[in-house]
């Protein structure tokens, strides 16, 4: 395991300007999966819970999976200490081996713009949601001013429907929701929320 540049932020993680754009998302998220008591909830990339956790009342589970164990360790304190009983952490990185898993609703938050094959974690999420299930993506839209090798400059709404057909989505919907400043490497930036269906 390459040295996780997440592991050493874990502790640090929850900065009030982050729990401010998690508010603003937890927001959003809960508009878009609205009557879900009986559902199980996966967030891919999940950090802390700084999300998902918010998630927690509105549906039968909530998983938590991230690929740095130091984050999922400051989760796990959180749901004991807050006494979730519905959610769950999993240590895992769908990009080298998929779990056998299902999850009817998959959220991914701020995720895609770090896994540089959008395509294979795309497909892997497609294979761990039940038929009928909702991908739940919320990312930057596409930014020029942002340029870095390690981090896509966020996603055109076309070209990510593109993808997400490609994978087998019969049905996407996306739409910018937020415009921040200085949200995305120190840059004002867009957020969309992205949501599909497989059929």
């Amino acid at each position: 395991m390459e040295n996780n540049v997440f592991e050493q932020l874990a502790k640090k993680y929850d900065t009030e300007e982050r729990m401010e754009l998690a508010n603003v998302i937890v927001k959003e998220v809960k508009a878009e999966i609205q009557n879900s008591k009986s559902k199980s909830l996966l967030d891919y990339g999940s950090g802390t819970g700084l999300i998902g956790l918010e998630l927690s009342d509105l549906v039968d589970s909530v998983l938590l999976v991230d690929s740095s164990e130091q984050m999922l360790k400051v989760a796990q304190a959180k749901i004991t200490h807050r006494g979730i009983t519905n959610a769950n952490v999993l240590y895992s990185d769908f990009t080298k081996e998929i779990p056998e898993l299902k999850a009817d609703i998959i959220l991914m938050s701020l995720v895609l713009l770090h896994i540089p094959d959008t395509k294979k974690i795309l497909q892997a999420l497609f294979h761990i949601l039940n038929d009928g299930g909702k991908l739940v993506i919320i990312d930057f839209d596409k930014n020029d001013k942002i340029s870095h090798p390690k981090v896509h400059n966020g996603f055109s709404h076309a070209e990510l429907k593109e993808i997400l057909a490609e994978v087998g989505f019969k049905s996407s919907d996306v739409k910018t929701f937020y415009h921040g400043k200085q949200i995305f490497m120190k840059q004002d930036a867009s957020m969309f929320i992205s949501s599909s269906i497989k059929e």
